[in-house]
């Protein structure tokens, strides 16, 4: 009931907003507004910091980059209507369409948002990697890139792009958020403001953002896509609140006041999904369920670096420590029990069940033995851990149940642990900054090739820079991953993948809980939501009756 009155509040505010900032949308009852909540909140619109799912999904909306995903996760054009690739694999051509726009804004001549050229392209790309900006899409481009000059436009419809060494998964990679078009002149002129002033090419616009209460993105009526012969996109707006409270939120869609719902929390799971998974007779007809495979690895992780004080004074330095909780965690009943079947057990490694390369019986991860368990804790020295020092595992407050369900097995096993429950963005600074050493995370794919996910393992992907937040290290695997980059058979290149992803369960810098699924719920009038794997919020091709 505490969620009562700043529910009453947020929607108050975001009906006063809706009335006099939308009086377009407001005046006529037909234009059809697409209502989602953000309940993790959001830091930033700018697709240089677009890092975690709710940054992804409303930068999607905003902006544009050279490539994109369909729903099959294939690379198909956007921006680009066409490229090459050479020969040897370092050089990539694109050819820009001729009628893409920014959105209209006061700093650009007469207020109209200008064409965009290849040039925009180089100064984006350039953006990523300045240190001055420190976007934490920076490891996409680093050690790829020829020189300085690496982006270059020859022509304004002509992008070249020019590679150190080959590298196969680089145009999936360019579908990610960070690779978006944004305009120099407004990014320069609003600077870190601009996260707040976002300025793109997408099928929807910015116009208003009140933060942690509302937000309002209107239809671009000037977009370059169409479906056929209409033009996209078919909504007029989307309105963003913020409740950051699941339940809360989850009543305020039964009412329809929100179209969409990403995923089941835990606190009203039984009562919307049987423990196999199934929809229960109260909801049945009620609203659409939709759940699929989603390329998500969520993961406890362990800081492994032994020069670093933290990891010095920590037993979860002894590899046999690591791989003694590794193997005392039932992931089958965890499932089951707490997330009624959505997910599958985390056996494998860290590339996630739906990567295409996955295979569950090539990489050799943890199934649940307590027996081996206890002998490594007592092969490290801790008989029924004997001896053990307290170890602290951090989490966010919505896995709270998953990692208290972890903490019971491990306190079975002798191991004390202690569970702090943190706010995600406290959590993910800690992270960032090495201020804890066992945590609870979650690897969302940028982009549909499993490079994504073994680069968290990559030495020279330490944060600032990179996401290797385990500060994991092995020569052999980095050998492992510079061979993968030229590698133009699938096979081959997967099998590497295979043996990289092998090499990190042996060292246990992290302990896969589980593989992620899709579980969105849409209200029966929508139509036209895309269901893929990376569980990317697209827009622009939806309907609402």
């Amino acid at each position: 009931m505490h969620n009562f009155p700043r529910l009453i509040i947020t929607l108050i505010a975001s009906l006063s907003f809706f009335l006099n900032s939308c009086n377009s949308i407001s005046e006529n009852p037909d234009k059809k507004v697409f209502n989602i909540n953000l309940n993790d909140g959001l830091t930033s619109l700018d697709p240089a910091f677009a890092r975690n799912q709710n940054a992804l999904w409303m930068v999607n909306q905003l902006f544009n980059g050279l490539v994109q995903v369909d729903d099959d996760l294939n690379t198909i054009p956007a921006i680009a209507k066409s490229w090459e690739i050479s020969p040897d694999g370092k050089s990539y051509t694109f050819h820009l369409r001729q009628d893409v726009y920014f959105h209209d804004d006061p700093l650009f001549p007469s207020g109209k948002g200008r064409k965009v050229i290849a040039a925009d392209f180089v100064y984006s790309f350039n953006r990523i990697l300045d240190p001055k900006v420190a976007s934490s899409g920076a490891w996409i481009f680093n050690d790829k890139l020829s020189g300085e000059n690496a982006f270059s436009a020859p022509n304004d419809s002509t992008l070249i792009i020019e590679l150190i060494k080959p590298f196969t998964p680089f145009l999936s990679m360019l579908t990610a958020q960070y690779c978006s078009v944004v305009p120099h002149e407004i990014t320069e002129h609003y600077g870190k403001d601009f996260r707040n002033h976002p300025i793109g090419t997408g099928p929807f616009k910015f116009k208003h953002w009140k933060e942690g209460e509302i937000m309002v993105f209107l239809k671009n009526e000037n977009y370059w896509e169409k479906e056929g012969s209409e033009q996209l996109p078919y909504m007029d707006a989307i309105r963003s609140t913020f409740i950051s409270d699941k339940q809360t939120a989850f009543m305020e869609f039964i009412k329809k006041n929100i179209d969409f719902f990403n995923g089941i929390d835990g606190s009203y799971r039984d009562d919307i999904l049987t423990k196999s998974g199934k929809m229960t007779r109260k909801y049945e007809g009620k609203f659409q369920l939709r759940t699929g495979p989603y390329l998500n690895t969520e993961y406890i992780g362990i800081l492994v670096d032994s020069t670093m004080p933290i990891v010095k004074n920590s037993p979860l330095k002894n590899r046999k420590i690591r791989q003694a909780i590794n193997y005392a965690i039932d992931r089958k009943k965890m499932v089951k029990y707490l997330r009624n079947s959505i997910g599958t057990p985390g056996h494998a490694g860290f590339i996630p069940q739906g990567m295409p390369g996955f295979d569950m019986q090539a990489v050799k991860g943890y199934e649940y033995n307590p027996e081996m368990a206890r002998k490594l804790l007592a092969e490290a020295g801790f008989p029924n851990g004997k001896g053990l020092k307290e170890i602290k595992l951090q989490t966010s407050t919505t896995y709270k149940d998953l990692i208290e369900f972890v903490q019971g097995e491990l306190n079975a096993l002798g191991i004390k642990c202690k569970v702090e429950v943190n706010q995600t963005s406290s959590l993910r600074e800690m992270i960032a900054k090495k201020s804890v050493n066992f945590f609870r995370g979650s690897w969302i794919a940028d982009y549909p090739d499993a490079e994504n996910y073994l680069s968290v393992f990559y030495s020279k992907n330490f944060v600032p820079i990179g996401p290797n937040y385990t500060s994991f290290k092995s020569k052999k695997f980095d050998e492992l991953f510079e061979r993968s980059f030229a590698e133009k058979d699938e096979q081959k290149r997967y099998a590497l993948y295979r043996e990289m992803d092998n090499l990190v369960m042996q060292e246990s810098p992290v302990i896969i809980l589980f593989y992620d699924q899709l579980i969105n719920l849409y209200q029966n009038n929508i139509s036209g939501m895309s269901n893929n794997a990376q569980n990317l919020l697209i827009l622009k091709k939806v309907k609402k009756e």
